[in-house]
Parts: C-alpha cells; sequence; structure tokens
C-alpha cells in the first residue's frame, strides 16, 4: 500500500499539469520542465499504481477511467495546499473563494443565468466561475460543482437528481394549429424534424425512441441537429419544424401559448439533470453551502405547466427562483 510518507508529489504534478490540459506540451510549460522529463514522472506514477492514467492517441491525450478518478482529487488537493500557503504568506488575509459550476448550455440560458443571481444576491462574497459545454455527462475539467445532463448510472460521483426529462413534440402555435385533429403522422412526416446531439448517438436517437415507444410511424433521419435544445426550440418557435422538448424545461412558452403542443403523448427517455460532485467535496463548507442551495430550488416543485395555476408550489416557501414556473 501506499504510505503518505512515499507520495510521488512530483509525478502527482506533473500528472496534474497534463491531465487539466490534455496535453505534454502545455503541462511542461506550464511548470517550466522538459516534456521528456514530465512524460517520465507521469509513466514513474502510472507504474507506480499499475494503471494507466492517459492514453496518447494520434488525435491527442484523454484521461483513462483511472486517470478521470485521479485527475480531481490530485488537482484539488493541490489548490487547497496552495490556497492555505497563501494565506499564511499573506498573514492569514483570506483570498475570496471562486467556486468553478458547469452547467449545460440550455440549462444555463433558462434557469442557470437567474438562479446565479439570486444566489450572488445572498452571497455576495463568494466569486463564481462558470463554465458550459455541450454533451452528457461530467465535461473533464476542474470543477467544484456540475449540473450534468444524463442518464443514471453508478459512479464515484456524488449525483443528486434535479429532475428527469418528459418530452412531447412541439412546434409554431399556427403549424399545431393546421394539423389539429390529425394523426401525429401527418404533422410529423410533413415537417422538418429537429434533433438535439447525443454523444455516441445517431442524429434520430430521440425521434425514432419516442416513435418507437409511441407506435408512430415516421421517417425520422432526416432534418436539422443542433447542439443545444434552446437552439432547436427557438427554430420550431418561428414555423420551421417540429422538436422533442422537455415539458418542464419549456413550460412557460406551452403555458403562454408560444409554442404548439400537437398531441398528447409524452415519452421519458431516462435522462436527466443532475447535480454532481466528487465525495471529497462533501466536507468543503462552501461547496456544500452551493448544492444545498440547489437542491431546495428543485425539491418538491409541481412540475405540471403553469396554466391555470396561480397557487404558489409545494416546498419552502420562495424557493423556486422568480418567474420559474416548472423545475
Amino acid at each position: 500500500m501506499i504510505d503518505r510518507k512515499w507520495l510521488p508529489l512530483n509525478a502527482l504534478r506533473a500528472f496534474d499539469a497534463v491531465g487539466r490540459r490534455l496535453s505534454f506540451t502545455a503541462g511542461a510549460q506550464s511548470l517550466n520542465v522538459t516534456q521528456s522529463a514530465l512524460s517520465r514522472h507521469v509513466s514513474s506514477l502510472e507504474e507506480l499504481i499499475g494503471k494507466r492514467l492517459l492514453d496518447r492517441r494520434p488525435q491527442g491525450i484523454v484521461l483513462t477511467e483511472a486517470g478521470a478518478k485521479l485527475l480531481p482529487v490530485v488537482t484539488k488537493s493541490f489548490d487547497r495546499i496552495e490556497k492555505v500557503l497563501n494565506e499564511l504568506k499573506s498573514d492569514g488575509v483570506e483570498r475570496p473563494r471562486v467556486l468553478k459550476v458547469h452547467m449545460p448550455p440550455t440549462f444555463l440560458q433558462r434557469f442557470g443565468l437567474p438562479m446565479l443571481h439570486e444566489f450572488r444576491g445572498e452571497y455576495p462574497n463568494v466569486a463564481v466561475d462558470v463554465s458550459s459545454t455541450y454533451g452528457n455527462g461530467m465535461p473533464a475539467r476542474e470543477l467544484d460543482v456540475a449540473i450534468i445532463y444524463d442518464r443514471p448510472k453508478i459512479s464515484d460521483a456524488i449525483n443528486d437528481l434535479l429532475w428527469m426529462q418528459r418530452s412531447t413534440p412541439v412546434c409554431s402555435p399556427a403549424l399545431a394549429e393546421r394539423f389539429r385533429d390529425r394523426p401525429l403522422e401527418e404533422l410529423l412526416n410533413a415537417s422538418e424534424l429537429l434533433h438535439i446531439r447525443v454523444e455516441g448517438q445517431p442524429a434520430d436517437y430521440h425521434w425514432a425512441q419516442f416513435c418507437r415507444h409511441n407506435d408512430v410511424e415516421c421517417v425520422t433521419a432526416r432534418g436539422i441537429t443542433f447542439d443545444t435544445l434552446a437552439l432547436a426550440v427557438q427554430y420550431a418557435e418561428r414555423g420551421h419544424g417540429v422538436v422533442l422538448a422537455d415539458i418542464d424545461m419549456f413550460a412557460d412558452e406551452i403555458a403562454a401559448g408560444r409554442l404548439g403542443v400537437p398531441t398528447s403523448l409524452e415519452y421519458k427517455d431516462g435522462f436527466g439533470y443532475f447535480l454532481s460532485l466528487h465525495p471529497e467535496d462533501l466536507d468543503d463548507p462552501l461547496i456544500a453551502l452551493f448544492r444545498h442551495w440547489v437542491i431546495t430550488r428543485f425539491a418538491g416543485i409541481d412540475r405540471r405547466p403553469s396554466a391555470g395555476r396561480d397557487e404558489e408550489p409545494a416546498g419552502e416557501p420562495g424557493s423556486r427562483p422568480r418567474g420559474w414556473t416548472a423545475v
């Protein structure tokens, strides 16, 4: 077993530099050492634990499963050592803490921006560094906490479910009215199908699953694919096609009549939004605060569209940010 008195600190520092940048060149430049020296340190660490941490591929470097597990622990450990040393060096004057948060683009646009504004209003002394990338799952970058779009899965991360996605076809109100009281197949086959990119799946993944699940006859391998649901919904709202949209995510537009809903059919695809963090961060007061703050804003909220409902949702009074009808 590895004892702390034998911890290979130089090798860990080398792995941190390369793993965060996924580049030996950039990692070597950050530490002012040669690439060959950096490579030797990483190789020695891999030999010590008996597992590869990085895969050297023609298109670049990627973290292995072991590397992805080790990197956030190493990075946060060095961050905390650096923070305390700087506090001691500055005679105990604590530097402002920066909370590094990740959110998917559509979530950030729809809910994250007002949520972060409210959080900063309550905790103005906490600086927030926000990142947003496409794709599902945990991004491979240095983070304190992330809201991710993914399926439930077993992992080392702490994943708190915010809500599970349930989708229905939406389009412009005019298009929905034109096909009112007609079979859904007619609308879908006469319209542009709008798709959302899902990592590792064909472009028409969601539409194919929806049609199969609901026994709808439709050729789904056609149309336009977008990186985000928000872009696809904007395109559909202007009368240019039909998209499967999360009912809870776009409840405001549905309730206000800005989006037409031509069918009562729904589809639960197994994807949801999760608040994710590393287990070792549970004892970090700031991360624990943000985790609790987010969860209370999603707990106990009625997710039905808000049309005809003026009452306050269940849960803590004021737990829903202003303007949120369904989360």
